[in-house]
């Protein structure tokens, strides 16, 4: 029975973690200032520079299935969160939700504050936003809040597809 009742929660864990958002990329550890600066990856937009400044306020910030706080973030959460609080702007919660509200952004014209999405195991699961400079800021389950290039390794093949919310 109680070796039922572990696999039972191992099953149900893993499916929470893999059905969130999605990465495996590894990343330096949060430091005391970050490593970008925003006059390189944001040049120019207002709206990308309050997003920076949240960026820099949770950069580090561990991964939680589920987090829209700074004690943790989930993708979606992360980028609510970046926005409310650097924007002032209310977005849907989740990354479907995004994909169905946001309006749809040809891969030429994605431009800062706009956001990526990402195609992990067949579905549009992992999300960020767009800085500028080909980087991206996002909640990823292995590093935390970060900030990526679209075309490191692990995220060129997978972009999806870019939304805008104005």
């Amino acid at each position: 029975m109680a070796q039922t009742f572990r696999y039972a929660f191992i099953l149900v864990f893993s499916s929470l973690v893999m059905g969130g958002c999605a990465s495996n990329q590894s990343f330096q550890p949060r430091t005391a200032h970050s490593q970008y600066s925003p006059v390189e990856s944001v040049p120019g937009s207002a709206k990308a520079e309050k997003l920076w400044q949240a960026f820099e306020r949770y950069e580090g910030t561990p991964y939680q299935y589920g987090g829209t706080t700074g004690r943790g973030f989930d993708c979606s959460g992360f980028i609510t969160t970046a926005y409310r609080e650097g924007l002032g702007q209310q977005l849907p919660r989740t990354t479907s939700q995004m994909l169905r509200y946001g309006d749809v952004v040809q891969p030429r014209d994605v431009k800062p504050g706009d956001i990526v999405f990402f195609r992990i195991a067949g579905k549009d699961q992992h999300a960020g936003i767009y800085m500028g400079d080909n980087r991206f800021i996002h909640a990823s389950t292995s590093s935390g809040v970060i900030m990526s290039e679209l075309n490191g390794y692990y995220w060129k093949d997978r972009f999806s597809s870019a939304r805008r919310f104005d």
